[in-house]
């Protein structure tokens, strides 16, 4: 909710810094920054190198309405910075052209829709369900519910045995994580609310994605749910034999 945002940052003179992540691929998120600045107060927007632009991870662009500014932040890198990522930059440009790079925003909304439909069909094999996100064009989430079951352990080792898998871009959200970051306590942490009522997964549909990276992916999911489901089956019976079996010591005593 950028714009509702944006003017309560201009009413009460708080600065507004967007993490624009994967926003430039989006023409909704670059619309809603354009009018969050000029309904109300938005300072900087910050978004990937990598996400964007399909360059090595570690840069990152940051732009604003006011020149002066962001001027001002620049000042802040010469020498610490490396050159790395501007010219990383600067060589996919100049191969991609602007009719390049639009064609890849074009692919990129197409695959949103392919991703879409297609997790949806994975989520009701397991008895899962893709969560209702009308207003993210970039990302989807499916619920582990059925995996988690309190289990966080459960949920944990699933996104281990994806990102072993060579899927680094999803993102697995067991529940009810707590962290505290200099003194301040975050209850469900990495989730988008306080209590989210069940972990989840999330992909994102980004610049350069592919048909078959999202058919990989999906094929990929569908294995490590299975052996995720079946490993947590299995340790939830050895658990219920070892306290039947406790139970039975103790009433033996």
């Amino acid at each position: 909710r950028l714009e509702e945002l944006a003017v309560i940052c201009a009413n009460y003179d708080i600065p507004h810094i967007v993490n624009n992540a994967y926003g430039v691929q989006s023409s909704k998120c670059m619309h809603l920054i354009q009018q969050g600045a000029r309904v109300g107060r938005i300072d900087a927007f910050v978004q990937s190198l990598d996400k964007n632009f399909m360059v090595p991870v570690g840069g990152a662009i940051i732009a604003g309405f006011n020149e002066s500014f962001v001027q001002e932040i620049s000042k802040m890198y010469p020498g610490r910075a490396s050159a790395s990522p501007s010219l990383d930059v600067l060589i996919t440009l100049l191969s991609l052209g602007a009719s390049g790079y639009k064609q890849l925003l074009k692919e990129r909304k197409e695959m949103f829709s392919y991703l879409s439909s297609e997790l949806k069909k994975l989520a009701d094999n397991h008895n899962e369900r893709l969560l209702d996100t009308p207003h993210n064009p970039i990302s989807l989430a499916m619920s582990l519910k059925n995996l988690d079951e309190n289990n966080d352990a459960a949920v944990t080792q699933l996104g281990s045995m994806l990102f072993t898998r060579q899927v680094s871009g999803a993102r697995v959200v067991p529940c009810g994580s707590v962290q505290t970051v200099n003194n301040y306590t975050f209850k469900g942490f990495m989730s988008h609310a306080n209590d989210y009522p069940c972990a989840y997964l999330n992909a994102a549909s980004a610049i350069g994605i592919k048909k078959q990276d999202v058919d990989v992916f999906l094929k990929r999911l569908d294995k490590c749910l299975k052996t995720a489901r079946k490993e947590a089956k299995k340790e939830k019976s050895v658990n219920e034999i070892s306290n039947s079996n406790t139970g039975t010591e103790q009433l033996e005593d």
